[in-house]
């Protein structure tokens, strides 16, 4: 019986785990802990199918130490009195690795029962958790571990591995034919995924099961057969080309114009794409760029949203999506503050705007005084309603006006507060 292919291709190097290159490329942090070989208590939060298993069996190979796993959907105390009662063990003398997969299932007692054994060393734990451990960890076990979230891979990243299974499938069971993919078809497996390398592995390999060889014995893996494999249609849409920036152009611009409908429409095209990134990016641009001052709170709703669809991955990301795509859409608008910096910056850019006034250069060093630093400068908080007038622009600029108040609700309170206390 022939292991399926995902299970053929985990990796057993850090080197040639797919993505998570923000916890184990070169001189990042979860990579140093390992090669240390001082190996802590964690926990790896991330969805399911981006190398949290992968990277605890890694750990486990380099710690020297005797691993056990357990699932935690299944296992229940009685496994984890099994384990305890192995570590007088000759083979247990160094302590075991436990690794628990899916941590959220246990209950409070079960993950209680390991605390003691984490405590004086004789267990290392390695959980892992599709949910976020500090709502479904226990504080106890939490606070005696590091937590490490892994993302979504990113398409690029899978389609390059889905080129190494290939040449895996060639050399053993495919010696004798030659197996072609089309870019286009591999990079709609990646983005179909959703992130998940398993997911779009197993894509791969019953795309190649289900392909006829030609006179030759190639099998040729298309857009078509990718499509069929992934249960999905590939849409007109190139990440790097024209098509890609025109629908994101229309989407800002849907927002941007109050059309909720049109905006929803525009963000289903992306979805479809399984460009997740893409809509979280310009999403966060928009909140700060088009709703801006006007719904100052847009950014951080939006914030939240980006942050549960990376965290979901699709399909259940396209859910905060939608939130944030109608809450923009439908919010009061204002572009007060874009237009505000990108007039200062071009006047950065392209005129001699002088120096500081003196008054505001730092003055928390000594001599100071004797330039002059600091030594005009009044103090806000001093004055009635923290305000007292006085010159924070350059000479060269100093009547210069980059911010004008937006003709919304909000601004104009704020507006109408400023000049009372500016006596205008």
């Amino acid at each position: 019986m022939i292991a399926p292919l995902a299970d053929r291709m985990r990796p057993t190097e850090l080197d040639d785990v797919i993505g998570q290159k923000h916890l184990i490329g070169d001189g990042k942090l979860l990579r140093r802990v390992i090669e240390s070989g001082q190996i802590p208590n964690m926990i790896f939060y991330g969805p399911s199918g981006i190398g949290k298993t992968t990277v605890a069996n890694i750990i486990a190979s380099k710690a020297g130490k005797t691993l056990h796993r357990l699932n935690a959907t299944t296992a229940s105390v009685s496994d984890i009195k099994d384990i305890i009662a192995s570590l007088d063990g000759f083979m247990e003398r160094d302590g075991v690795l436990l690794y628990l997969d899916e941590i959220q299932h246990f209950n409070k007692k079960q993950q209680q029962t390991l605390l003691e054994y984490m405590e004086n060393g004789k267990i290392t734990l390695i959980a892992s958790t599709t949910e976020n451990p500090y709502f479904y960890v226990y504080n106890a076990v939490l606070s005696r571990s590091v937590v490490f979230q892994f993302q979504p891979v990113e398409p690029p990243d899978i389609a390059a591995g889905l080129k190494r299974c290939i040449a895996r499938l060639e050399s053993e069971e495919y010696k004798n034919n030659k197996i072609i993919a089309d870019d286009e078809a591999l990079i709609h497996m990646a983005r179909m995924s959703g992130g998940d390398v398993r997911k779009a592995i197993n894509s791969l390999e019953i795309s190649v099961l289900g392909a006829v060889p030609d006179s030759d014995g190639v099998l040729h893996i298309d857009i078509e057969t990718a499509e069929q494999a992934t249960q999905r249609k590939s849409i007109k849409y190139d990440r790097d080309g024209d098509n890609h920036y025109d629908i994101l152009s229309a989407f800002q611009k849907s927002i941007r114009g109050s059309d909720p409908d049109a905006a929803v429409h525009y963000l289903a095209r992306l979805i479809s794409a399984g460009d997740l990134q893409s809509i979280c990016r310009r999403l966060l641009v928009i909140a700060a760029e088009d709703i801006g001052l006007a719904y100052p709170m847009a950014i951080a709703v939006t914030k939240a949203c980006v942050d549960s669809a990376i965290q979901l991955g699709f399909p259940e990301a396209q859910l905060p999506l939608a939130e944030a795509v109608i809450m923009l859409a439908t919010a009061p608008k204002s572009n007060s503050s874009s237009m505000a910096v990108w007039s200062a910056v071009e006047d950065i850019e392209k005129t001699d705007v002088g120096d500081i006034p003196p008054q505001l250069k730092d003055a928390h060093y000594q001599g100071a005084k004797q330039f002059g630093h600091g030594v005009l400068y009044k103090y806000p908080h001093d004055y009635d309603n923290h305000y007292t007038p006085q010159q924070y622009l350059p000479d060269k600029i100093k009547d210069k006006v980059y911010y004008h108040y937006g003709k919304n609700k909000t601004e104009q309170a704020s507006k109408l507060y400023w000049d009372k206390i500016k006596n205008k």
